[in-house]
């Protein structure tokens, strides 16, 4: 796992919080993959290479399997737990639509969110809890726990340990089903100390401070390289941007 803390920035002896903090602004959340018909495997070896080799980023299921593996090989007793995403009119996505992580039965942990916290949320709490990018709140729903940002819920969590391959369905359909928002258009997106970049097919996002900017791109390629090019190799983005 040497090769995965080089890559974030952190070290053997980084706090919880630091190797959150360190991924999050230095591995992008991405779904060029999907855009590829390249097909995600869900096993340790094929995420350390997309993630530590290429310097590639992913998904919830890509993010934080890798990131769990890391906190074991560190010392920590990680449990993958499933969510439910919540949408519009408080719709329930599909059972295991997300993978969050437990870590020593204390911290809420997750580096495959996209826009959420930079650092681990107490699963003990259930009051307001400040983070640099919001304000959260950790709510029992009947044998579940609602996790809100800026009093809006984000997803729902089952409890009960899962294993990687639990979510080989699911991450399945968000790859192939016309429904799934992960169809709708290739991007990155990652969090900057102030705030978050995201670059689609389509158009720049800049929040800093609050403060959002939006550009239009003519060439999605020249977008992606420029704005993610220190967190993507050169040449591996340039094969993979080629095929979107």
């Amino acid at each position: 796992m040497d090769a995965y803390l080089q890559r974030i920035g952190a070290a053997r002896t980084s706090s919880l919080a630091e190797l959150h903090e360190r991924h999050l602004l230095s591995v992008p959340f991405e779904n060029l993959c999907t855009h590829m018909d390249t097909r995600i495997v869900l096993e340790i070896p094929w995420l350390h290479d997309k993630i530590v080799v290429q310097r590639r980023g992913g998904f919830c299921y890509e993010l934080n399997g890798l990131f769990a593996e890391l906190l074991r090989h560190l010392g920590h007793h990680v449990d993958l737990l499933g969510a439910r995403t919540i949408g519009e009119e408080q719709r329930l996505g599909p059972p295991l639509d997300h993978l969050a992580l437990l870590v020593d039965g204390t911290w809420l942990a997750d580096v495959g969110f996209g826009s959420f916290t930079l650092h681990p949320l107490s699963w003990e709490s259930r009051e307001d809890q400040r983070d640099p990018f919001g304000v959260f709140r950790l709510v029992d729903v009947g044998d579940d726990v609602e996790v809100r940002m800026d009093g809006r819920p984000c997803y729902r969590l089952d409890r009960r340990p899962r294993e990687l391959a639990e979510f080989v369905p699911t991450c399945w359909w968000h790859q192939t089903a016309p429904e799934s928002h992960f169809r709708a258009g290739p991007m990155a997106s990652l969090a900057l100390p102030a705030g978050r970049i995201t670059v689609t097919d389509k158009k720049v996002v800049r929040t800093e401070n609050g403060r959002k900017t939006s550009t239009d791109v003519e060439d999605p390629a020249a977008a992606f390289l420029q704005e993610m090019g220190l967190h993507f190799r050169q040449s591996n983005a340039s094969g993979v941007l080629r095929q979107l």
